[in-house]
């Protein structure tokens, strides 16, 4: 544990130590990227980052409370949703912004790799599910304004919206292997907005009849 008490990894410092932050992250993300998170190393990482062994071992002591933090950071950095005034657009913008992350060089590899990991450790699973949680709460409100602008029916599930938008983009990008195109990332905001105008995702006694 950190002197303050929390998960290794998890404070956010600033100045010099910011730096090393910065400097491991990128390198931990880089070994993941490049060799998966089986054959991710504290030492290598360390030698990547050009940073003491010894400042990554007591900082983040395992390669989980690692990743749990690169999560963190990937949650910190990512960009804010789009606003056009209808629920189709919002969720489209969401959808491509879901492609271009998983079609992405780098980051498409990242998220296999962070998946990968959560499926065998707890720690890191639990990261992955708190990085989805934020996501989607930020995008949750294009979903809410749709209610109020009577798009949708009260009662609608913001959140279930939103998952439903990006499921089929990882399924493409995790089962199927079908192309992850723009197209797909269209059809895949289409269906959510047309399955919640429907009342898919409100309670019974909102749901249209």
């Amino acid at each position: 544990m950190a002197a303050d008490g929390a998960e290794p990894g998890t404070t956010r410092p600033g100045g010099r130590t910011a730096r090393v932050r910065a400097a491991v992250l990128q390198a931990a993300g880089d070994a993941l990227v490049e060799k998966g998170f089986a054959a991710l190393d504290l030492a290598d990482v360390a030698r990547r980052a050009d940073v003491g062994k010894t400042t990554v071992y007591r900082r983040w002591g395992t390669t989980a409370a690692l990743v749990a933090d690169l999560l963190i950071d990937m949650a910190e950095q990512s960009l804010p949703r789009t606003e056009t005034g209808s629920l189709l657009g919002d969720l489209q913008a969401n959808a491509r912004l879901v492609r271009r992350t998983l079609t992405d060089p780098r980051q498409g590899k990242l998220f296999k790799a962070m998946i990968t990991a959560a499926t065998c450790d707890e720690r890191t699973a639990a990261a992955l599910h708190r990085f989805y949680e934020t996501r989607i709460g930020e995008w949750a409100p294009c979903v809410e304004q749709a209610v109020q602008r009577g798009e949708l029916p009260a009662g609608t599930d913001a959140h279930e919206v939103i998952r439903a938008v990006s499921a089929p983009l990882y399924y493409r990008l995790l089962a199927s292997g079908d192309p992850l195109d723009e197209a797909a990332a269209d059809r895949a905001a289409a269906a959510a907005a047309a399955a919640a105008r429907a009342g898919a995702y409100a309670s019974r006694s909102e749901a249209p009849a």
